[in-house]
């Protein structure tokens, strides 16, 4: 597979949220607002990226029987590591307490580990790189997209900055999980409209 396939695919046209069906739970969970999806985004990027150039740098020397436990280990290494980041920005840039345990979730977030699987332990490891930037991309794009709409009807702002006039009424409904659920049904029916391959005979 070429670079730019590999770059480009995951964000549009094998995006891992609307066409693999892979990090629903967090994706319905933080984007209540786009500051909580920006962070959960570039979190997954960074813990994707470098989880799968590590492993692919060392997938020649990690013995068959124990492959699933070693990629765990670096994943949870690295998802311990961007929480300590976080958190040391927290004075400057705070997270509510739903996405930081969200952010400890990423260990279990299927795309982390799938990417790992299907492409970083077969790959060298700057494709692996990009393939893991480009599918935490993917899924933080459907995230902020979510997150957009969600903030803005429900809240009235966006990164927490009035923008709707000071009359309009907030709709409660917006910010519950259900329309979250809702737009990615939006998302997922634009995107299949558009790449007819995707559509089921």
């Amino acid at each position: 597979m070429k670079l730019k396939e590999t770059v480009l695919d995951p964000i549009f046209k094998s995006n891992p949220i609307t066409v693999l069906v892979l990090g629903i739970c967090s994706s319905l969970a933080v984007t209540v607002t786009m500051k909580g999806a920006l962070v959960m985004a570039i979190s997954v990027m960074a813990v994707c990226g470098i989880s799968s150039l590590i492993l692919s740098t060392l997938r020649n020397t990690i013995p068959g029987r124990v492959r699933i436990i070693v990629q765990l280990v670096v994943v949870a290494m690295m998802v311990i590591l961007v929480d300590q980041i976080l958190k040391s920005f927290e004075s400057t840039f705070p997270i509510d307490k739903q996405l930081s345990v969200y952010i400890s979730l990423i260990i279990t977030n299927c795309i982390v580990m799938g990417r790992i699987e299907a492409f970083a332990l077969g790959n060298k490891p700057i494709p692996s790189f990009l393939d893991g930037l480009a599918n935490g991309a993917g899924y933080g794009l459907v995230l902020l997209i979510v997150a957009f709409f969600r903030e803005l009807l429900g809240s009235g702002t966006l990164f927490g900055m009035q923008i709707m006039p000071a009359s309009y009424v907030t709709n409660n409904l917006v910010i519950l999980p259900p329309f979250a659920l809702i737009l990615l049904g939006c998302i997922v029916w634009v995107q299949r409209s558009i790449q007819k391959d995707l559509q089921e005979k």
